[in-house]
C-alpha cells in the first residue's frame, strides 16, 4: 500500500507540474512579442520571458541533476533566447513536459542532494543539502507559482487578461472558495 500511495504522490507532484507548464504554453499563444520581450515602465526589469526562462531553468537543473542525484540550481545556464522568442520558449516547455511526464525515476522519491542556494557567495562551494525527488518536485510547485503571479502581474500591465486563477497557490483558490462559501451560506441565513 505505502509503494501505491507513493506513485499517486508523485503522479500529482508531476502532473500538477506538467499542468503548470501546460498553462505557460496557452500564455504564449496569448502575448505578443513585445509583451513577451519588454516590461512596462511600472514594474521594470519584470518581464514575461525573463521570468518563464527562470522557472524553465529550474526545471531543467531538477531534470538535468537526476541521473546523478545532485541537482544544482545555480548551475542555470540563463539560455536568453528563451525570454526572446516565444518559439524557443514553447519548445522548451514542451521538451520539459515530456522530460517530466517520462522520466522513471520521478515514479519514485529517491534521496538527491541538492547545491545550497548561492552557496559559492558564501564561501562554502560544494555545500549540498539532503533532499528527495518529492520535495523538488513540490519545490517546483511553490517556485513556478510565484513565478506565474509575477507573469499575471506584468501580463495584466500590458493590458492582457489573463484567468484569475493564474499565479494563484492551490491552497489561496481553496480558501477563497471556503470564504464565499461561508459568505454564501450566512447570507442565505
Amino acid at each position: 500500500m505505502a509503494t501505491r500511495d507513493l506513485f499517486h504522490r508523485q503522479t500529482v507532484l508531476i502532473e500538477t507540474n506538467v499542468t503548470w507548464l501546460r498553462q505557460a504554453s496557452e500564455l504564449l499563444g496569448k502575448v505578443s512579442h513585445h509583451a513577451f520581450t519588454s516590461s512596462t515602465k511600472d514594474l521594470a526589469p519584470h518581464r514575461i520571458g525573463s521570468h518563464l526562462r527562470h522557472i524553465l531553468e529550474f526545471y531543467e537543473c531538477f531534470l538535468d541533476g537526476l541521473d546523478s542525484s545532485h541537482i544544482d540550481y545555480d548551475a542555470r545556464k540563463r539560455d536568453e533566447s528563451i525570454e526572446r522568442s516565444r518559439t524557443a520558449a514553447a519548445m522548451r516547455i514542451y521538451s520539459i513536459i515530456e522530460r517530466l511526464e517520462n522520466n522513471a525515476a520521478l515514479r519514485g522519491d529517491s534521496t538527491v542532494s541538492v547545491r545550497m542556494e548561492d552557496a559559492y557567495t558564501t564561501g562554502i562551494q560544494d555545500c549540498f543539502v539532503t533532499s528527495s525527488i518529492g520535495r523538488e518536485l513540490q519545490v517546483l510547485r511553490s517556485h513556478t507559482i510565484h513565478h506565474f503571479a509575477l507573469i499575471a502581474m506584468t501580463t495584466r500591465a500590458h493590458g492582457i487578461e489573463v484567468d484569475a486563477t493564474f499565479g494563484v497557490a492551490p491552497l489561496t483558490l481553496r480558501h477563497q472558495a471556503s470564504k464565499q462559501a461561508a459568505g454564501a451560506s450566512t447570507e442565505a441565513a
